[in-house]
């Protein structure tokens, strides 16, 4: 993935053919000609070539530029090349060149009209963008799987009560169908980024040259309508140089790999504590300690935020500072961006698998609701309802957890409470509220329930939130098919006109 007018790069022992059409004789030697080349990387993006040197060559056609036989032997050596495979390219220092050289070699001097009115400059930025898109709604198709299996679990657990941290210490209970849904939320938006990403890469660069335009009169609509992009890069300099799409799009990424990891570091640390317990599928053991069940793949999924986070700060780096209009800094920036697709893709299949296969004890997760005290917001909210300033009601609910101490892990209990109300409130607990009400309240249960505001974990309030989560997964599916569509759908157009030249 090089410039248009930069020195050649290294042989490579394995690809026969002729000098590179780029690097010729004048620049064929040297000690930096394998420091040149991108063919390692290319591989990715060599269909992708393949489909801008046909909607190129084709529009070339129809606009005049050059004949329909040529045009006609071209395509011919493309499709070759194609059914070669990449293996087979050439020598070449990057897979542009190396594409253009082998269709040279099949058809000779009528190859090199393939490169009219074209710059390795807008070629490579097409392809990556064509490419990147594939990747995007790939990632795109992994947050609905884990959505999906978050929203489903949320519906078995709506009212399955467990403890809710804040600072990792005890803080109210709440449910498993609430804490789930919490992450289907956070991953939703990611897919929003994703989408939002997605529509920005969608845009063609082709028939920009190397970055001032060309005398020829090339129809950059056509390229674009047969390589499915909605519309083009408008700017011929900027659509050459940025690739602020990349950093887009791996940011984007860099965001959804930290939500993963907080769930799975959520997921992990239940299991440490005996509330969650993981599938073997996602699970590992110890080489020496047959007994351990470890959350190894959770681990993995949790560190690919530093992946992601790397990649976001090694291609900002590289593309601070750049002038304008094409430098060869561009070929390294690329690789962060599909790194990051190809790892941040795999942890969030990974945590969908991991989310809807693990079990939760229920009864585990009961026992450990009320720990900590975590009803004393309850009791405080209770009396702040019978009119008691709300802070009165926390330092009196506050000294009644001081006084019980550590003579209860769940708290205060109602002779606490009550003992506290004389000292805070000079009345006792009965004046404010009775004595069944106070116990609904330290039940954690029943503390989860009476949370039924929107967003809540009352199972009424998950209800209402997971089917909106389920409503916005299905549309969701429905707008990524529709894009999938239209990439197939150009890619039939992109077929067809080019066998009108067989």
């Amino acid at each position: 993935m090089t410039e248009e007018s930069e020195p050649g790069a290294g042989d490579d022992p394995e690809r026969a053919g002729a000098d590179d059409v780029v690097r010729r004789e004048r620049f064929s030697g040297g000690p930096a000609r394998g420091f040149l080349s991108s063919m390692d990387d290319d591989e990715r993006i060599f269909a992708a070539d393949l489909a801008v040197d046909r909607a190129h060559v084709v529009m070339l056609a129809e606009q005049g530029i050059v004949d329909e036989e040529a045009a006609g032997t071209i395509l011919a050596a493309v499709d070759d090349v194609a059914a070669a495979g990449f293996d087979a390219l050439p020598d070449g220092e990057d897979v542009h060149a190396a594409i253009e050289t082998a269709v040279i070699d099949r058809v000779g001097d009528v190859g090199g009209k393939m490169h009219t009115a074209r710059s390795r400059n807008d070629e490579v930025a097409t392809c990556i963008r064509y490419r990147l898109r594939e990747d995007v709604l790939d990632a795109i198709e992994t947050t609905l799987a884990l959505r999906e299996a978050l929203a489903d679990a949320a519906g078995r657990h709506a009212e399955t009560v467990m403890p809710g941290y804040t600072h990792l210490q005890p803080a109210q209970p709440t449910t498993v169908g609430h804490f789930l849904l919490s992450y289907e939320g956070a991953v939703a938006r990611d897919t929003e980024r994703l989408f939002d990403a997605y529509d920005r890469v969608n845009r063609s660069p082709l028939g920009s040259a190397a970055f001032a335009g060309t005398p020829f009169d090339v129809d950059r609509e056509r390229t674009a309508d047969l390589l499915g992009f909605e519309g083009t890069v408008a700017n011929s300099m900027d659509a050459v140089s940025t690739r602020d799409f990349l950093v887009e799009v791996v940011a984007a990424l860099a965001n959804l790999a930290a939500t993963v990891s907080g769930l799975a570091e959520d997921l992990a640390v239940f299991s440490n504590k005996g509330l969650v317990e993981l599938s073997d599928d996602y699970s590992s053991t110890s080489s020496i300690m047959p007994q351990k069940k470890n959350p190894d793949t959770l681990e993995l999924v949790r560190a690919t935020a530093g992946d992601a986070a790397a990649g976001l700060n090694g291609l900002l780096t590289t593309l601070k500072g750049l002038p304008r209009a094409y430098n060869r800094d561009l070929q390294k920036a690329t690789p962060h961006a599909w790194d990051a697709v190809d790892a941040v893709t795999e942890a969030v299949e990974v945590a969908a698998g991991a989310a809807a296969t693990a079990t939760w004890d229920e009864a585990a997760l009961a026992d450990a609701a009320g720990e900590g005290f975590s009803t004393a917001t309850g009791v405080a909210d209770l009396l702040a309802m019978q009119g008691v300033p709300f802070r009165k009601a926390h330092e009196m609910v506050a000294n009644a957890a001081q006084r019980a101490g550590d003579a209860s892990e769940n708290g205060a209990d109602y002779a606490a409470l009550d003992a506290a109300a004389e000292s805070v409130l000079g009345e006792s607990l009965d004046t404010y509220v009775d004595r069944e009400s106070v116990e609904a309240a330290l039940d954690p249960e029943a503390s989860a329930a009476a949370r039924d505001s929107a967003g809540g974990p009352a199972p009424e309030a998950v209800a209402t939130v997971r089917s909106d989560a389920e409503a916005s997964v299905e549309a969701d599916a429905d707008a990524l098919a529709a894009e999938r569509d239209a990439l197939a759908s150009a890619d039939e157009r992109l077929r067809t006109e080019v066998s009108r030249y067989d």
